[in-house]
């Protein structure tokens, strides 16, 4: 997929619904209670409508939503490319906000015979799906350019990712997905309640052209890398995720046969790497011995 802009106007405030609201709590400290208030990150019902037809309706956090709507849209194989959706509106109602979505009929049209409902989906991401046969198709190879990634630079993400979670440091129970340059430096990162809704969000960013050069640098996420996480970095064209927790079985070899670049448990002291290891260099650190299949 080639990552390119969006012709939609990028304003920063499309949402109407705040992303954090502050609550009275009681707060015990030792032996003494203080009455004082806390500040929360909002999750919501997202509906996505295409064309006039609902979707899907996911619980995300109300931000950044154009780009979550196009890089869902992207991920789950209902756009090719960018320039296939043509307009976003963005309803925000008492119980929830639609997204609606203008998007080409030959696409529409794949879309009706492949409908399937996917309310709530933030854990196994084959909720909905009603056969086999319906499951996601391996995605594309990694392009066979991808170059190299330093462990200085998984190293510099990891350390400036943290500075870089505003609704973490306010609230917590945010995941992060970031895109970092060769250099290591989070260029662009998004957040939300769902580890996937913040990669689909991350995704959208990069698609409208949100970063100059998406195709050279790695996805640094804060969540477990799960099937689902690797397929939406592959079908992104994106080469390499990192995560700070586990992967999945099924996402190792989905990882491998996609050629992509994943690395799990990653901390400034080392990390784990399921496939791709060929593609790590710096640090004085030798090619990767041959692994236990």
């Amino acid at each position: 997929m080639s990552l390119r802009n969006l012709s939609l106007a990028d304003t920063g405030s499309e949402e109407k619904m705040p992303a954090v609201v502050s609550t009275g709590v009681h707060r015990l400290r030792g032996d003494a209670w203080s009455a004082t208030s806390d500040d929360l990150i909002e999750e919501v019902p997202v509906a996505l409508v295409y064309n006039g037809i609902s979707h899907a309706v996911m619980l995300a956090s109300p931000a950044d939503l154009e780009d979550f709507a196009l890089g869902f849209s992207l991920s789950e194989g209902i756009l090719r490319r960018p320039g296939e959706l043509y307009d976003i509106e963005i309803d925000s109602a008492c119980d929830g906000i639609t997204l609606d979505l203008s998007i080409a009929h030959e696409r529409f049209a794949g879309l009706k015979e492949r409908r399937r409902q996917l309310a709530g989906r933030t854990g196994c991401g084959l909720c909905g799906v009603d056969s086999l046969a319906a499951l996601p198709a391996m995605p594309q190879s990694v392009p066979p350019g991808a170059g190299g990634i330093s462990l200085a630079a998984i190293r510099e993400a990891l350390r400036q990712l943290p500075h870089c979670q505003t609704l973490r440091q306010r609230c917590g129970s945010a995941h992060a997905a970031a895109w970092a340059d060769e250099q290591g430096n989070i260029v662009c990162v998004r957040e939300d309640v769902g580890r996937h809704n913040a990669l689909d969000k991350l995704i959208g960013a990069l698609a409208r052209g949100k970063v100059a050069s998406a195709g050279q640098g790695f996805v640094v996420v804060t969540s477990r890398a799960s099937y689902e996480m690797v397929q939406k970095t592959a079908s992104a064209g994106l080469s390499a995720l990192v995560a700070v927790s586990a992967p999945t079985a099924l996402a190792v070899r989905q990882a491998r046969a996609a050629g992509l670049l994943l690395a799990g448990f990653a901390r400034a002291e080392g990390l784990v790497v399921y496939a791709g290891a060929e593609r790590l260099c710096g640090d004085g650190v030798g090619p990767a011995p041959a692994i236990l299949m």
